[in-house]
């Protein structure tokens, strides 16, 4: 079986429902990078996820990129709210990159409200980006984000400005939440009602890092390691129709969750005791509850 695909919202690009979170390169030698992403690519993944804060993730692309980028729908993300700034940063993830014109550009983490407020203002990065559309510099925007305010934030974006995209958590600790699993499931809502492409992060989380852990990270949060679990909370995700599944930046776990959504059943949700028997097995807790601050 190969990896299932679906039209990514209104793009007209037809995506493996698995894309890259190139996040993983960010720290990465260029040779590793380039190993990693042949593993993807090998896969049949045809979307690849970055942003200018991720490291060295734009540079470490670029070498494939040079003889490659028409195979792929290419997405990056700008931290900035002011739309000067953006712009700016947009130009420098092209240079990086090694790319005339990017996808995808989405507004990263756009949580705060005052943040928010600067980004779809005057002279914000909405406005911005916009203009760089019109100019040819990307094709589409979005909007990306963490933590359980992020899909009541998504649909206030979606409310101001068009997007073409929207990226939050989807796992099923999250889920459990009441308010955030009634969030979630409206936005999808809207989201399908306005195809715009769902993108989600998170799905094979465990939790915060232990304060006493002082072995290696590869992502600032714990991951699932058993390789069942791991296919469970993949089609957790792909069986919900619409979500498109981004891959974690420990890339010591793509192998997994590539073999899982390629799986015959990798659109067959587990059910909820299934899922339930693994928080309890692996100790999974929720990332966010709320209360911290959701600038991750």
């Amino acid at each position: 079986m190969g990896l299932p695909s679906a039209p990514f919202g209104r793009t007209g690009h037809n995506s493996t429902r698995v894309i890259f979170g190139a996040a993983a390169l960010g720290a990465m030698s260029q040779g590793r990078a380039d190993d990693t992403i042949e593993l993807v690519r090998a896969a049949g993944v045809n979307h690849f996820d970055t942003a200018a804060s991720y490291g060295d993730s734009e540079l470490r692309l670029a070498p494939w990129l040079q003889d490659h980028r028409s195979e792929v729908f290419l997405a990056t993300k700008t931290g900035e709210r002011d739309g000067s700034a953006a712009r700016a940063e947009l130009e420098r993830s092209l240079e990086r990159l090694g790319v005339d014109q990017v996808d995808l550009i989405q507004l990263h983490n756009l949580v705060e409200d005052g943040d928010w407020e600067t980004a779809h203002g005057p002279g914000g990065a909405v406005e911005a980006l916009a203009a760089a559309r019109d100019e040819g510099l990307v094709r589409f925007i979005g909007v990306t984000g963490h933590g359980t305010r992020i899909p009541g934030m998504h649909l206030r974006s979606l409310e101001a400005f068009d997007f073409d995209s929207v990226l939050f958590p989807w796992n099923h600790t999250m889920l459990e939440n009441p308010a955030y699993r009634t969030d979630a499931f409206e936005l999808a809502r809207v989201c399908r009602e306005r195809n715009v492409g769902m993108q989600t992060i998170k799905s094979i989380a465990v939790g915060r890092w232990p304060a006493d852990f002082d072995g290696p990270k590869f992502s600032w949060y714990e991951a699932l390691e058993d390789p069942d679990a791991i296919g469970r909370a993949v089609r957790h995700v792909l069986g919900e129709d619409g979500l498109f599944l981004n891959t974690t930046s420990d890339a010591r776990k793509l192998p997994i969750i590539l073999e899982a959504a390629a799986a015959a059943n990798a659109t067959t949700k587990p059910s909820p005791a299934e899922m339930d028997a693994d928080v309890a097995s692996f100790a999974i807790t929720p990332l966010f509850d709320g209360a911290e601050l959701e600038r991750i």
